[in-house]
């Protein structure tokens, strides 16, 4: 006695199937190979200018502070920039952020966005004791400080900083 999976319309079908699915996989890797061969290759980014500029945003330096912890943006988070000249450390401005984790209005604008070495300081232990989180005392990072150059003074910069109580990220926007 023959089982169902051994019938002859099984067996055609499952036949028919494989070779459609064949058929249409190599297809697609052509199509694939075919779309490659007539985009050009790129070349390798050019590492010596900045992200592409928001249409309409004069040169100036934002930040954007958001909270992992809590996930949310740090509203009323105290940030000092400082100027760093010969080694030596200036503070420029002490400012808190906006109810979006922003910077507002922007850090450096206008005559005040200039070459140079800065520094932003956030303090992330007064932020986190204004929120009464419950973390181990001593806090693990206090302040997180966040050094960079701006070199051309007609791109805009903006940092967005990712932090917690143990661990922080930042990087260049635009």
């Amino acid at each position: 006695m023959r089982d169902k999976d051994s019938s002859p319309a099984f067996d055609v079908s499952r036949r028919r199937f494989a070779l459609q699915s064949v058929a249409l996989g190599g297809s697609i890797l052509m199509a694939k190979t075919a779309l490659a061969a007539d985009t050009p290759t790129s070349a390798a980014p050019n590492q010596t200018t900045g992200p592409v500029q928001q249409d309409g945003l004069s040169p100036r330096l934002t930040m954007h502070g958001l909270d992992t912890w809590h996930g949310t943006p740090a509203a009323g988070m105290r940030v000092d920039l400082f100027a760093i000249e010969d080694g030596r450390s200036k503070l420029l401005q002490t400012i808190t952020l906006a109810a979006s984790g922003r910077s507002e209005p922007p850090l450096l604008i206008g005559d005040t966005y200039r070459a140079g070495t800065y520094e932003l300081l956030l303090h992330a232990d007064e932020y986190f004791a204004a929120r009464k989180a419950n973390l181990p005392q001593p806090m693990f990072l206090s302040k997180i400080p966040l050094r960079f150059r701006i070199i051309d003074i007609n791109q805009r910069i903006h940092l967005p900083v990712l932090f917690g109580p143990w661990s922080y990220n930042y990087y260049r926007g635009s």
